[in-house]
């Protein structure tokens, strides 16, 4: 059944999400403060690595990351072919650096119940781990590979994903103001700073850092926070880093466009998207102990953008309860890239009414309430 949806939000998730939707023939509506893709979407490193960035265990946040990974081979080609652009989309495989006896302890365990999902990791030491990597820093000890793991070049993929939308017919208006939520139980009404109204039948709100604000509309106590995350860039005219390579301290993964990305340094501060001295001089500091080639050399670039962080680590994905009508998909912290296809997917079944409910239980919107 054919339905009229409004998507609030249009970073990475909220463009997804309205991809999908069209693509199942829903009309769709996205409706964006500012201008797509401009906070966590645009500023991420693209990495879609639920392995090396889950070290504790195979719980629900895990599988909906490992679900979402199998998905992206069709889903960036889906992308690419309703947008008519193009996206690196590498799959690269990953490496995650130790240094002592004890992280060799941790790769060992972490590979051990990682295998029994997929991972394919082994552990490489000595003259293999620097067939893999030859300039990471003598004192490497030891690296966990996993060779399932992959990255796009995310500024381009959301941009597709805009296009894409379009191109399926979806509306967007984009740089809106402030956004209410005038009426859900009844009907469905948005409206807008400069006095648009818009209605529907759902409602997807997709507003990341921003959803908090939506807590007392629907009378919800949502722990959503801004983490400011900054990266930078360092200029590669020949890929010197040929992996995805993570270290307890942050990471660092090589572009077709001939940079090298690092991150990421977080903090709690507010809504403020500046870059500190500090933040970039902690990465600076670290990389050097990953690839000692980089001590003199400096980032040409250096950004920030605020990840929506919940209280317990999981996105709210679900319908709310009370009200079938409007449908949570925010929250996703730094992994909105990664489980953009999923996301996608199971808020459409949610309105298809195709999915089991009971599957999204550990991401349900109401649990903080």
């Amino acid at each position: 059944m054919r339905e009229q949806v409004i998507v609030l939000g249009g970073g990475v998730i909220g463009l997804a999400v309205a991809f999908e939707l069209a693509g199942r023939g829903h009309e769709v509506t996205v409706l964006e403060a500012n201008r797509c893709g401009g906070q966590a979407s645009g500023a991420a490193a693209g990495m879609l690595a639920p392995y090396s960035e889950n070290g504790e265990g195979p719980d629900d946040f895990f599988h909906l990351c490992r679900s979402s990974l199998a998905l992206y081979p069709r889903w960036q080609h889906e992308v690419k072919l309703a947008s008519g652009c193009t996206f690196e989309y590498t799959e690269s495989g990953s490496l995650y650096v130790g240094y002592h006896e004890a992280d060799e302890l941790a790769m060992a365990e972490r590979m051990a119940w990682q295998n029994e999902w997929g991972a394919e990791v082994s552990i490489l030491s000595g003259q293999e781990l620097r067939e893999r990597e030859p300039r990471i820093h003598p004192e490497a000890r030891s690296a966990l590979y996993c060779p399932v793991e992959s990255h796009l070049y995310a500024p381009d993929y959301v941009v597709a994903l805009e296009e894409g939308c379009r191109q399926r017919g979806v509306r967007i208006i984009d740089e809106l103001g402030m956004l209410r939520v005038e009426s859900w139980q009844n009907e469905l009404v948005v409206s807008a700073g400069a006095g648009q109204r818009f209605e529907a039948d759902r409602l997807v709100i997709s507003t990341g850092a921003w959803s908090g604000q939506y807590a007392e509309a629907f009378g919800l106590n949502l722990p959503v926070y801004p983490i400011r995350g900054q990266i930078c860039a360092y200029e590669q005219p020949t890929r010197a880093v040929h992996h995805m390579v993570f270290s307890s301290q942050g990471y660092v993964v090589a572009k077709d466009n001939g940079t090298l990305v690092s991150g990421a340094s977080e903090d709690v501060a507010g809504f403020d998207t500046s870059v500190t001295e500090k933040g970039i001089e902690r990465l600076i500091r670290w990389n050097k102990r990953l690839f000692p080639y980089l001590e003199d050399v400096q980032p040409f670039h250096r950004w920030a953008g605020l990840r929506p962080a919940t209280q317990d680590g999981y996105p709210l994905i679900g319908k709310l309860k009370g009200a079938r009508q409007v449908i949570w998909a925010t929250g996703h912290y730094r992994n909105g890239i990664l489980l953009s296809p999923v996301t996608a997917k199971l808020v459409a079944d949610l309105i298809d009414e195709s999915v089991e409910e009971d599957m999204l239980k550990a991401f349900a919107p109401e649990r903080f309430t």
